[in-house]
């Protein structure tokens, strides 16, 4: 017989453990919004990197769950009353299969689940395709963060209602990056400041010619530091992009204006950082994101759908991307945001306000579904007699 007086305990599985701010961010949003919900919530995170996890978001139950076979993570899951799986993109090719795994083993222990602003595509393999189909249609409820998401999961079958909330890190809460740090980083304050971030081509951007974009964006960076007296600052959002901000770096006549971060920033951290910049270019998702929330005219780069939705969302330029390997058309449209950047801030504004109420709505159904499964643990404390699962 389970405890009723004891707390709720709720898993939370996603692509966390250090590997990229921006899904970091999206865990802290989640977690401040299910302790909002209910203070008192005991947590267990699925991690790819359990020490990373527990020692930066200071969490006491940690799984590392990548390369675990089931017999190890099936006793943390077996003790939850919810688990949540999200938020940020994780139903796609190659990852899908991985982060479901846990969900169907959840599923088949009559574990209530729960799908957070996820992010889907692309689902071009029939396993992830039947493995997404399966398990989103046995969630007891979920959303999607973009219309992208949505479109993916009807072209795969999902058959169920799906609704577009918004990506959980627009509700980050800023935290301060002073003067102090910037001038630690060797970033000048007598001109301009630029944030620019690039990435790996890899499997989300598979059309990119490695050296092509380098030395396009290369050329892009010279036109900032001479168009707007400007250092260009680049933000690494992964490990990763360090190489490759170097790699653009090298392009640089003007490389003595380019600077790469050195030290490492947690998520809220680099969320202050960006109130500092005068103008955003960048390829990341949240990179994208975490400067139009501090009101700065950004110009994506987009690689991927998602970048385009949210580009498109916020009113940002959407026709030029880094694929298309032609930096006249790319300079002439940041020439032309920078022109009309005090609109743009306005525009944002509005925008990411509207975004914001949205990505509150996944934070409002989680906690919907803890009302039931609350009065579901009241009724009928005794998990596995019928009549105790929650309706889908």
């Amino acid at each position: 017989m389970s405890d009723i007086s004891r707390p709720l305990r709720v898993g939370v599985a996603g692509s966390y453990g250090g590997l990229n701010l921006g899904d970091e961010a999206i865990l802290m949003c989640v977690l401040a919004c299910l302790r909002q919900l209910r203070p008192s919530i005991e947590f267990t995170v699925f991690s790819r990197n359990a020490e990373h996890t527990r020692r930066m978001h200071g969490l006491a139950r940690v799984v590392g769950w990548e390369g675990a076979d089931r017999r190890q993570v099936q006793p943390s899951l077996q003790d939850l009353d919810l688990l949540v799986l999200g938020g940020g993109g994780l139903l796609h090719d190659g990852a899908a299969r991985g982060f479901l795994r846990l969900v169907r083993l959840a599923q088949k222990s009559g574990i209530p689940t729960f799908g957070y602003a996820l992010g889907a595509g692309p689902l071009t393999e029939a396993e992830d395709r039947r493995l997404v189909r399966e398990a989103v249609h046995a969630l007891n409820d979920l959303t999607v963060r973009d219309q992208e998401s949505k479109l993916v999961l009807e072209e795969v079958e999902v058959d169920r209602e799906i609704d577009v909330a918004a990506d959980p890190a627009l509700l980050l809460t800023p935290e301060p990056f002073t003067r102090e740090m910037l001038e630690r980083e060797g970033i000048p304050r007598d001109g301009h400041l630029v944030a620019m971030s690039v990435r790996e081509p890899g499997r989300a951007a598979q059309n990119l010619d490695e050296h092509s974009y380098h030395e396009l964006l290369g050329e892009v960076a010279d036109f900032l530091v001479h168009r707007l007296d400007a250092n260009v600052v680049f933000v690494p959002m992964e490990r990763d992009d360090i190489s490759h901000a170097h790699a653009v770096l090298s392009h640089m006549v003007a490389a003595d204006r380019g600077h790469v971060l050195k030290r490492f920033y947690e998520p809220g951290q680099i969320a202050g950082l960006m109130r500092h910049f005068d103008l955003a270019v960048g390829m990341r998702l949240h990179f994208v994101m975490l400067a139009a929330c501090a009101g700065v005219p950004v110009m994506p780069l987009p690689y991927a759908g998602k970048v385009f939705d949210f580009a498109r969302i916020v009113g940002a330029p959407t026709l030029t991307g880094v694929a298309r390997r032609e930096a006249g058309p790319l300079i002439a449209e940041i020439d032309r945001l920078w022109d009309e950047r005090e609109h743009c801030a306005r525009l944002l504004r509005d925008r990411i306000a509207q975004l914001k109420r949205q990505a509150a709505v996944s934070c409002r159904r989680c906690g919907e579904l803890i009302e039931q499964i609350e009065e579901s643990r009241a009724a009928l404390p005794v998990r596995g007699v019928p009549g105790t699962s929650l309706p889908s």
